[in-house]
C-alpha cells in the first residue's frame, strides 16, 4: 500500500517525471508496462505496480482488492528530512542494522539519509532501467551505485558496491524490502524450512526453521539461506529471489509498531529482504566489487 499523496501523483502522471513528495524529490513512471516510484532519498524504490500486457489492469486484478496500492509498504505518515521513509525498499550500506565499524553510525548505514543523483534511465518497449549514485561520498574505499529495472512482468534492484582504495574492507548490507500483504497474520513465507537462523528477539540465539515460516506474532530474524521463496499471504504469491546473499532476514514487529507507522496499517506489511549480515560478510579488496540484488516476480507471471 503506498500514502494516497503519492498515488494522487501517480494518477497525474503520464509518462515519466519528476516531482516532489514529502520534501523529497521523486522519480515517477506510469507507463503501460506498469508504475515505479523512487525516491532520490537514499535511491529507495517506494512503489511498484505491474499492468498486464493484455488489459493494462494491475496484475492480480481479479484477486487482490487493492491493486492500485502495488506489490511494496509505504508508512502514510513518513519521518520528516533528514529522517528516512519506512517502507518500499531501502537500502542498507555500508552496514546491516547496528554493525557500523566504530558502532556509532546510523543504524543500516549512510546510504539511506543520502541524496542521490539520477544517471541515466533506458526505455524499453515493456519497462525502465534507472541508474542512480550518491551526490557525495559515503565512504573512505567503498563507492555504491543502485540500478532498478521495471517492467510488466519483474521488479529487480541491484546495489554495486566497488572497492576504490587500497586495503580490504568489510561489507554489510540489505536490500529492506517492505512486501505489501493483505494482513500479516495470513502469511506464510515458502522457501526457508530446515535453515539455520539467528534471533534478534532472544539475543541472536540460533535455531532451526521448522517447517514453513508463517507470521503470526513478532519477527526479527536472519536466515542462512540463499534460496528463492514465496510470500503467500492468501491473494497473492509473490517470488523473491535474490544474488549475492546467503542472509535472509525476515521482520515485522507486529504491536511492537515503530512510531511512524500507525497501527491501521501495520498488519499490511511484511519485510523479507536480501542481505549480507553478520553471518555472510563480504570482504572486499581493492579493485573488486560486489553485487546484491533482489527480484520480485508474481509465481503465476512467466519469469
Amino acid at each position: 500500500m503506498i500514502p494516497d499523496s503519492l498515488r494522487q501523483l501517480l494518477d497525474a502522471t503520464q509518462g515519466q517525471r519528476e516531482a516532489e513528495w514529502q520534501e523529497r524529490r521523486v522519480l515517477l513512471f506510469n507507463a503501460d508496462w506498469g508504475e515505479l516510484a523512487v525516491s532520490l532519498q537514499g535511491a529507495q524504490v517506494l512503489h511498484y505496480l505491474p499492468f498486464t500486457p493484455e488489459t493494462g489492469r494491475a496484475a492480480g486484478a481479479q484477486s487482490a482488492p487493492d491493486t492500485k496500492d502495488g506489490w511494496l509498504w509505504v508508512t502514510p505518515t513518513p519521518q520528516a528530512l533528514p529522517g528516512t521513509i519506512r517502507g518500499g525498499i531501502p537500502v542498507c550500506w555500508p552496514w546491516f542494522a547496528d554493525e557500523s565499524p566504530d558502532g556509532r553510525g546510523p543504524m543500516h548505514g549512510t546510504a539511506r539519509q543520502a541524496e542521490w543523483r539520477l544517471d541515466g534511465i533506458d526505455d524499453e518497449d515493456e519497462g525502465v532501467e534507472v541508474h542512480l549514485s550518491p551526490t557525495t561520498r559515503l565512504d573512505e574505499q567503498l563507492t555504491p551505485r543502485v540500478m532498478i529495472h521495471a517492467s510488466a512482468r519483474r521488479l529487480h534492484v541491484e546495489l554495486i558496491t566497488e572497492h576504490r582504495g587500497e586495503t580490504p574492507v568489510k561489507l554489510t548490507a540489505a536490500l529492506h524490502s517492505y512486501l505489501s500483504v493483505a494482513h500479516t497474520h495470513q502469511c506464510r513465507v515458502e522457501g526457508l524450512a530446515g535453515a539455520r537462523y539467528l534471533d534478534k528477539r532472544l539475543d541472536f540465539s540460533e535455531a532451526h526453521q521448522q517447517g514453513e515460516l508463517g507470521v503470526r506474532g513478532p519477527l526479527d530474524r536472519i536466515y542462512e539461506s540463499n534460496r528463492p521463496l514465496v510470500l503467500d499471504d492468501g491473494a497473492r504469491r509473490l517470488r523473491i529471489a535474490k544474488q549475492g546473499s546467503d542472509s535472509t532476514v525476515v521482520w515485522h514487529p507486529d504491536t511492537e509498531l515503530p512510531g511512524d507507522t500507525p497501527a491501521d496499517v501495520g498488519h499490511r506489511f511484511v519485510c523479507v529482504e536480501a542481505a549480507c549480515t553478520r553471518i555472510d560478510p563480504v570482504w572486499l579488496v581493492p579493485g573488486a566489487q560486489h553485487l546484491l540484488a533482489t527480484t520480485l516476480t508474481r509465481e503465476d507471471m512467466p519469469q
